[in-house]
């Protein structure tokens, strides 16, 4: 059996928040990726496999089924019209079949908003690609699993050979193993999951968390996990600094997908040898892209605010498990080393900051709010980030998907409201990036990816 993250039937807060902030839709969560492979791949075999797939992973079968009123967050219930064929498709693209035309596409795809009463996945088969190559286009919403748990939701479908045989037919005791581990929940049991409690904040800390919000003067009075948590949670809302750009300050639903490569083994040296991790490199060579970029449109900036997702995963986590820290960014004119250390100094700052609220403390607190409230507070937050990043680990040996090798793997990571969003997965030696852009907040996406690759060459040219 496929070791897979643990599934619960009721969305945690911080999903639940996911959910309800795309009301907005510019705060949409989805994630996609784009697979490139070496050949067509076998549809019909890829059907069958992810059939297979949706047995092992009932979460793959499930949609989602609000709490009345929102007094708790979603649950998961059986999708009683469950068609494979929905979530499974097969297209190609016209001649020339270029990347920018799969890129173009891969686009429409992963912004087109799910059909909120289905399981919340879809996989394209992309045929036409130049040189007889095909894609593989996966959209994921983020409520299901976050990156690392997509990494291991794929090892439900792909291979370690093109020729491996299909699994054989599930017995009924594993069906019935796996739909028992997803503790799926019939739509009569809302309220008994509603009476059982909605926060994953013991109630108790929550009522002293939600007496502190409405009157802050109590905190010093206050027992020490509440005043922390009302503290961190303060501390959240109420940065209110806008984003420092000043080129990047439009925001639209219009996108702009770009792809980069680097060698994983040359930028982990690169990184080692400057006194830090790969993590590091990458947020470096954001930070000097975007310095690059408002130098050569004649609007130079010394910082730049950024968000960086970091994995809390554990053997105990469930589908997703991460965190965002906002911090600082320097991106005035400096050596690529002395911003390499500026920001290792940044990062660890950033994730040892004890004064910022969980994820989950402040989900569970805007849990009690009206989601447009919830909505107006996540735009003004993000509202003060300009770009986002996060890693990604995957394999470091060949994979297949219905007999065909992948042969690249750009993630695309949600924009939820910033200018651009650059995401990292390595695959098999290299360091495959996505670049998620708003095209009204930067009008040359272009350069943008120009001066990302040179800021790559200048790292591993140390």
């Amino acid at each position: 059996m496929v070791d897979l993250p643990a599934f619960d039937v009721k969305m945690s807060d911080a999903e639940g928040l996911m959910w309800r902030m795309e009301k907005d839709p510019h705060l949409s969560s989805t994630f996609a990726n784009i697979t490139i492979l070496d050949r067509k791949p076998d549809f019909e075999r890829l059907v069958r496999r992810m059939e297979h797939s949706t047995l092992i992973v009932p979460r793959l079968r499930q949609r989602v089924q609000p709490a009345p009123a929102n007094l708790t967050s979603p649950i998961w219930v059986d999708d009683s019209n469950f068609d494979i064929r929905y979530h499974v498709r097969h297209i190609a693209l016209p001649k020339p079949g270029s990347m920018r035309q799969l890129l173009d596409l891969a686009s429409l795809i992963a912004n087109d908003p799910f059909d909120r009463t289905r399981p919340l996945w879809q996989f394209v088969i992309v045929d036409g690609l130049r040189g007889g190559r095909s894609a593989l286009v996966e959209k994921l919403h983020h409520t299901i699993a976050d990156g690392e748990g997509m990494v291991q939701l794929s090892l439900a479908f792909l291979d370690f050979d093109a020729d491996a045989p299909e699994p054989p037919p599930l017995d009924a005791d594993t069906v019935d193993a796996a739909t028992e581990a997803a503790a799926t929940t019939a739509n009569g049991d809302v309220w008994r999951e509603l009476v059982a409690g909605s926060l994953r904040m013991p109630l108790g800390l929550f009522r002293q968390v939600r007496d502190l919000l409405a009157d802050p003067a109590g905190i010093p009075d206050a027992g020490v996990a509440a005043a922390d948590s009302i503290r961190g949670v303060l501390n959240q809302l109420s940065d209110v600094e806008h984003a420092r750009s000043p080129l990047w300050t439009e925001r639209s639903l219009r996108r702009r997908i770009e792809t980069l490569r680097a060698p994983y083994a040359q930028t982990r040296e690169a990184a080692r040898k400057l006194g830090g991790k790969l993590n590091t490199a990458f947020l470096t060579v954001a930070a000097e892209a975007a310095s690059r970029y408002h130098i050569e449109k004649g609007a130079p900036v010394e910082f730049l605010r950024s968000s960086m997702a970091i994995s809390t995963r554990s053997e105990s986590s469930g589908a997703n498990a991460f965190s965002l820290v906002r911090m600082l960014i320097p991106t005035g004119e400096m050596s690529i080393t002395d911003r390499f250390e500026a920001i290792n100094v940044a990062a660890s700052a950033a994730r040892g900051n004890n004064n910022a609220a969980s994820l989950e403390t402040l989900a569970a607190v805007a849990a009690t709010l009206p989601t447009s409230l919830v909505t107006r507070l996540a735009r003004t937050q993000a509202q003060t980030v300009d770009f986002a990043t996060s890693n990604v680990r995957g394999a470091p040996i060949p994979m297949y998907v219905a007999g065909a090798q992948l042969l690249e793997n750009y993630p695309v990571g949600p924009l939820a409201g910033v200018a651009f969003n650059l995401t990292m997965l390595s695959y098999l030696g290299s360091l495959d990036m996505g670049l998620n852009i708003d095209a009204a907040a930067v009008a040359d996406p272009d350069l943008l990816r120009r001066c990302m690759a040179g800021a790559f060459e200048d790292l591993l040219a140390l």
